[in-house]
C-alpha cells in the first residue's frame, strides 16, 4: 500500500525534491528538516429527526458518492468549533437554522477528494429545528427526504462512516 503522502513529492518549505516518508502519516525533507504530518480532518454530521420521528437524509450532490443518501454535514472549517460548522452545514445544505444537541458518536473516515484521499473524523451531532418543514436542498445537497426507520437501510448511504452511523442509528431506534 503506498504511503499516505505518496503523492507529495516536493518539501512544501523548500521544494527540494528529497521529502521522505517519516512514519505512516508524515513526511520529512532530508534538506531542510520540515516534518509535514497527515492528521484527521474534523468532520460533522447533523442527526435531525421531527416530531414523527422520521429521519432527514440528503442526495449527495457531488462527488464522492454522488447520487447516494447522506446526512448533512461537512468539513470543519479553520477558526470553528465542531458545533459551529455542524450548524453552518446544516444552514449551506438545507436551508434553515439548527439547535446543537448532544454528541452522540464519532467514526474515522476516509474522504476521497481529487484522488487524495483525506483521513477524517466524523462527528454526529443530534441537532434539532424549529422549521423542519422549511429544510430544502442546497450546496452539496440534490433532494431532502424524511426517511421513517422502516425505510433505512445502510446501504443506500455512499460514504462509510455514514452507512456506519446509519447502522448504529437504527439499533438505537430499536430501543
Amino acid at each position: 500500500m503506498p504511503h499516505l503522502l505518496s503523492r507529495f513529492r516536493f518539501c512544501p518549505a523548500c521544494g527540494a525534491a528529497d521529502f521522505q516518508p517519516h512514519d505512516a502519516r508524515s513526511k520529512r525533507c532530508t534538506n531542510c528538516g520540515f516534518t509535514f504530518y497527515l492528521n484527521a480532518s474534523a468532520s460533522t454530521v447533523a442527526v435531525i429527526r421531527d416530531a414523527e420521528g422520521r429521519l432527514l437524509v440528503v442526495r449527495r450532490a457531488k462527488e464522492p458518492a454522488r447520487g447516494t443518501l447522506d446526512l448533512p454535514g461537512g468539513f470543519v472549517d479553520p477558526g470553528e468549533t465542531l458545533t459551529e460548522g455542524c450548524l453552518r452545514e446544516v444552514r449551506e445544505e438545507l436551508g434553515i437554522e439548527g439547535h446543537i444537541g448532544p454528541l452522540l458518536f464519532s467514526l474515522p473516515n476516509e474522504y476521497v477528494f481529487s484522488g487524495f484521499t483525506v483521513p477524517t473524523i466524523d462527528a454526529f451531532f443530534e441537532v434539532t429545528t424549529d422549521t423542519p418543514e422549511l429544510a430544502a436542498p442546497g450546496d452539496d445537497a440534490d433532494e431532502v427526504l424524511w426517511l421513517y426507520q422502516q425505510e433505512i437501510c445502510p446501504e443506500d448511504f455512499g460514504l462509510n462512516s455514514i452507512r456506519k452511523g446509519i447502522s448504529a442509528l437504527l439499533i438505537d431506534y430499536l430501543r
